[in-house]
């Protein structure tokens, strides 16, 4: 939380795998709640390929490769998202421990876009075609058309009704952080239990 947030649509190259969290700052109605908040769409990680990797130039650059799929991804959904409406943070972790980080990310926030959620899963999902798997349609495809693999397929897991219920009910039991200072109050607040 201590990073900068960058604008998603220019991820330079960077070295170092680790942690990242996406932002959502534009007027797409089913995520006005989070909008300008603390609180990020998705959270993620990039492992090393060198599990025992030292340095950050060892490690490779996984976490800007990570954010550059996502830009993509995000960047094809022309109808519904704006690029220039997301931001992340990054931060380089030392090898092994980008897991331990991703979950605590993924409890504290509980990010819509994540598959943990079970709302709005489906950014993360690498392309492949509808006729080799029976898989149904990611919500978030559903959501976000614009990938062409994902157009193939002809069935949605969820419509876009029960989606959209779906993010209501979840954003009314867990409320956007509204700035740093509610972020580090949470954690602090765990810390005591």
């Amino acid at each position: 939380m201590a990073q900068e947030r960058l604008p998603l649509a220019e991820v330079e190259p960077f070295y170092g795998s680790g942690v990242y969290a996406v932002y959502y700052r534009g007027p797409f109605e089913l995520y006005r709640a989070l909008a300008g908040t603390e609180t990020p769409l998705y959270v993620g990680q990039a492992a090393p390929a060198d599990r025992n990797a030292r340095s950050a130039t060892d490690q490779g650059p996984r976490l800007s490769a990570r954010l550059n799929e996502h830009r993509k991804n995000i960047s094809k959904a022309v109808d519904t998202l704006n690029i220039d409406d997301f931001e992340y943070r990054a931060l380089v972790v030392q090898s092994g421990w980008e897991t331990a980080a991703e979950d605590y990310l993924i409890h504290l926030f509980r990010p819509l876009w994540n598959n943990e959620t079970a709302i709005l899963y489906g950014l993360g999902k690498h392309g492949d075609a509808a006729t080799t798997r029976a898989n149904k349609r990611a919500p978030w495809d559903t959501m976000h058309p614009g990938r062409g693999w994902a157009a193939a397929t002809l069935v949605d897991a969820k419509s876009p009704d029960v989606i959209a219920a779906e993010v209501a009910a979840h954003l009314a039991v867990h409320r956007a952080y509204p700035d740093l200072q509610s972020v580090l109050n949470s954690f602090i607040d765990e810390l005591r239990q």
